[in-house]
C-alpha cells in the first residue's frame, strides 16, 4: 500500500506555508494542500512530457501529471505568479525537498537510483543533515533570474528552518546523446568538478563521461550561456558537478549530480540571496 499523499507526519515542512520572498507578481512558499501539490505535478507534466518529451505517462483522474512515490513524502517549494491584479494565480516554478531523516525512514533519496551516493552520505556524515533537491521545473515563460532567486530563497529559508548544511540533487541537460552536449558537460567538468572527497558517479549502466572537450578545444563562455537557466544557477550559486553524468532515457536528459555544503556558497550569492535571514 502506498503512503498517503495527505501524510505530513513523513514531511519535514508540511506546515509550513507562510509567503518566504516575493518578486513582483510573484511569491515562493511551501504548497500546503493536494491542490498545491498537483499544481506542481501539473507544471512538471508540462515541461517534462510535453515539451521534452518525456515518454511514460501518469494519470490521476484524468488529469495531466508527472508523479511518483518520492511526492507522498517530499515537501514542494512552489513560486506562485498571482498575475496583475492578483486574480489569475498559477504555479510557475517548483522544487521537490526530501530531508536526509525522512529519506532514511522512507526508502531513501531519488539520486540513488542514478548516482552512486552511499559513499558519499557515509564521507560526509559529519557535515551535517543533507538535503535533495528534486524535479526542478520552471515555466517556459518564466525561465529569468527573479524566479531562479525566488526559488533559491525559498530553498536556503527550507535548509535555515530544518538544519540542512548540504544541499545536492540531480540536474538535468535536455537530450540523450553527451556528443551534442559535449561542449556543456565539459565546461562543468572543468569549472565545477567537485572535489576529490565530494566527488560521485553515475550508475555504470547508463554512464556518460563529461571530460569530452579539452579546454582550448571550445569557448567557455559560450558553452556556459548554453546551459539551461536552472543550471547556470547552480553554477552562480557554488555548486560542484559529479564526475560523469547519467543518460535518461525515459526523461529525455543528461543529468549531473550537485553538491553544495552551505559553508562554500558563493559570498556574493549569500549577499544577494539574504542568506541567514531566515536562521532560528
Amino acid at each position: 500500500m502506498g503512503i498517503s499523499i495527505n501524510a505530513p507526519e513523513l514531511r519535514a515542512d508540511a506546515d509550513a506555508g507562510e509567503v518566504i520572498a516575493r518578486a513582483g507578481t510573484m511569491d515562493v512558499r511551501m504548497a500546503t494542500s493536494s491542490g498545491d501539490i498537483e499544481a506542481a505535478q501539473r507544471l512538471r507534466f508540462e515541461v517534462f512530457f510535453e515539451e521534452m518529451g518525456a515518454r511514460s505517462v501518469q494519470s490521476v483522474g484524468g488529469a495531466r501529471i508527472d508523479k511518483d512515490r518520492f511526492d507522498e513524502v517530499c515537501d514542494h517549494l512552489i513560486v506562485v505568479d498571482h498575475g496583475e491584479n492578483g486574480e489569475a494565480s498559477q504555479v510557475v516554478g517548483t522544487y521537490r525537498l526530501l530531508m536526509q531523516n525522512v529519506a532514511e525512514r522512507t526508502g531513501g533519496f531519488y539520486s540513488a537510483n542514478e548516482f552512486d551516493i552511499a559513499p558519499l552520505l557515509e564521507r560526509k556524515r559529519d557535515e551535517g543533515p543533507f538535503l535533495e533537491l528534486g524535479r526542478s521545473c520552471v515555466h517556459p515563460g518564466y525561465r529569468n533570474r527573479p524566479t531562479i532567486e525566488l526559488l533559491w530563497r525559498g530553498i536556503l529559508a527550507y535548509a535555515d528552518r530544518h538544519g540542512a548544511e548540504v544541499l545536492f540533487g540531480c540536474v538535468s541537460l535536455p537530450g540523450v546523446d553527451p556528443k551534442i552536449l559535449r561542449p556543456q558537460l565539459s565546461v562543468l567538468h572543468h569549472h565545477a568538478l567537485a572535489p576529490e572527497d565530494w566527488r560521485v558517479r553515475p550508475h555504470a549502466h547508463m554512464r556518460a563521461e563529461t571530460n569530452l572537450l579539452a579546454p582550448d578545444a571550445y569557448d567557455a563562455k559560450t558553452a556556459f550561456r548554453a546551459l539551461p537557466p536552472l543550471v547556470k544557477g547552480y553554477v552562480r550559486v557554488g555548486c560542484w558537478f559529479s564526475d560523469g553524468a547519467f543518460v535518461d532515457r525515459q526523461f529525455r536528459t543528461t543529468d549531473m549530480l550537485i553538491a553544495l555544503p552551505r559553508a562554500q556558497m558563493s559570498p556574493r550569492y549569500k549577499n544577494r540571496l539574504g542568506v541567514g535571514k531566515w536562521r532560528t
